[in-house]
């Protein structure tokens, strides 16, 4: 069993974010006023087929929360817990938009335990208007030449665009 040093004043939001939405920087803006530092940790899984690079991603969200001075942007691959280790933060940070996220997310804080008792992930319930919103249903909606306007920050509309335009 890993065990990480205890800092909690370092809390780490993990994702793939591709891309991020207004759901998952409204945990951020929420999750960065309750520790002294939060890192937003993009997954570069290998498995998946991003829209996105992770280098494209890890752009995006920086200039996003530039005005959040606490809020640190990086990627990593492999397990979130060696991650903790070498960051020494032992606080993870899930967003929760309904029930149906719950089973499966319970299911990865608990394995996260197990592999290290001195993590505890805290939850976050979603704020109701971004119950429904995802990153697939947003690049389902800018791929077909739908606003997204609403849906994710500026920075990311455009990104969108620029995107499935190339793909055109």
């Amino acid at each position: 069993m890993h065990t990480v040093p205890c800092n909690p004043s370092i809390a780490i939001y993990p994702g793939s974010f591709d891309p991020i939405t207004n759901g998952h920087l409204d945990i951020i803006k929420r999750a960065a006023k309750q520790f002294d530092r939060l890192v937003v940790a993009i997954l570069n899984n290998h498995n998946k087929n991003p829209l996105f690079t992770v280098e494209e991603r890890t752009q995006l969200i920086t200039k996003v929360v530039e005005d959040l001075p606490n809020v640190e942007v990086e990627h990593f691959s492999g397990l979130l817990v060696h991650y903790m280790e070498n960051k020494e933060a032992n606080v993870i940070i899930r967003g929760l938009r309904a029930i149906s996220d719950f089973e499966y997310e319970m299911q990865i804080a608990s394995t996260n335990h197990k592999l290290s008792d001195e993590i505890e992930t805290f939850f976050m319930m979603t704020l109701p208007q971004y119950s429904f919103l995802s990153s697939s249903i947003v690049k389902e909606i800018a791929k077909y030449n739908g606003s997204v306007k609403d849906l994710v920050p500026p920075a990311v509309e455009q990104a969108l665009l620029q995107k499935y335009k190339s793909k055109d």
